[in-house]
């Protein structure tokens, strides 16, 4: 896995945004998978940026979400396909028809979760993934015990995510416990993958996914497998690292 340590968080968003440029505009009906949190949220608010100084277009593309709640209506603030829309659907030109996420209303989650592994096949297969880390090391909803050849699925939330994505809901709300999310092996046949990690609570989670051995108790950990896996992340997210002086001299180049 290439890894890059940038200076600061904006210095990763700002690498992280450029990177999806360069693929678009190398291949304007390229298929991007993109992920939702904090981590995701300036990397979009630069790419509509970019979207409206001319400098690329999402007309012909095609986007692939990670993960959808379970039971949460597609109305609610909190859905993945709300909080896409805010931060990048509704400003940027792209064809609604072409931005996917699971339906996680379905009343049929199982066949929903089959339904959207054969979807992205048809299109293609996704030609950059774009993908943060949790705490516990889990990428999309692949917690820890996660199969490495899972595929799109249901999956339930392990506690570290709950509490970490709790404060995104209201305090007399119950947060859904269950997902949809393409699995590790769905995940690992995009061809080219981009980890983004930033901030000092991911540094354990992001040196089990560089440096430890692979793993289903650190599901990332199977980007070690990768032939275009990428780890972009800052000082912080980077202090855990062993081999950090040679992380430092790899090639920044634009």
């Amino acid at each position: 896995m290439k890894v890059l340590i940038c200076a600061s968080a904006a210095e990763v968003v700002a690498r992280a945004a450029k990177t999806v440029v360069a693929k678009v505009r190398a291949k304007p009906d390229a298929v991007l998978g993109l992920a939702t949190g904090a981590t995701f949220e300036p990397v979009y608010e630069e790419l509509v940026t970019a979207q409206r100084a001319g400098v690329i277009s999402f007309a012909k593309a095609t986007t692939f979400n990670l993960d959808e709640y379970v039971g949460l209506p597609t109305a609610h603030a909190q859905s993945y396909r709300s909080v896409m829309r805010r931060c990048l659907f509704d400003h940027v030109d792209i064809d609604p028809a072409r931005a996917h996420l699971p339906d996680g209303m379905a009343s049929d989650p199982d066949a929903e979760a089959d339904r959207y592994d054969a979807l992205i096949a048809a299109a293609g297969g996704i030609d950059l993934q774009l993908l943060g880390i949790g705490v516990n090391g889990h990428i999309g909803f692949n917690e820890p015990s996660s199969s490495l050849g899972s595929r799109t699925r249901t999956k339930d939330l392990a506690p570290p995510t709950i509490a970490a994505n709790s404060r995104y809901f209201a305090p007399d709300e119950n947060m859904p416990r269950q997902s949809i999310t393409m699995g590790i092996a769905t995940i690992m046949e995009a061809r080219e993958v981009l980890l983004v990690a930033t901030g000092a609570a991911k540094a354990a989670a992001l040196r089990a996914a560089i440096e430890g051995p692979v793993s289903a108790f650190c599901p990332a950990s199977a980007l070690q497998f990768h032939p275009r896996a990428t780890a972009l992340c800052d000082e912080e997210a980077a202090s855990g690292l062993a081999l950090m002086d040679y992380y430092r001299g790899i090639d920044h180049g634009e």
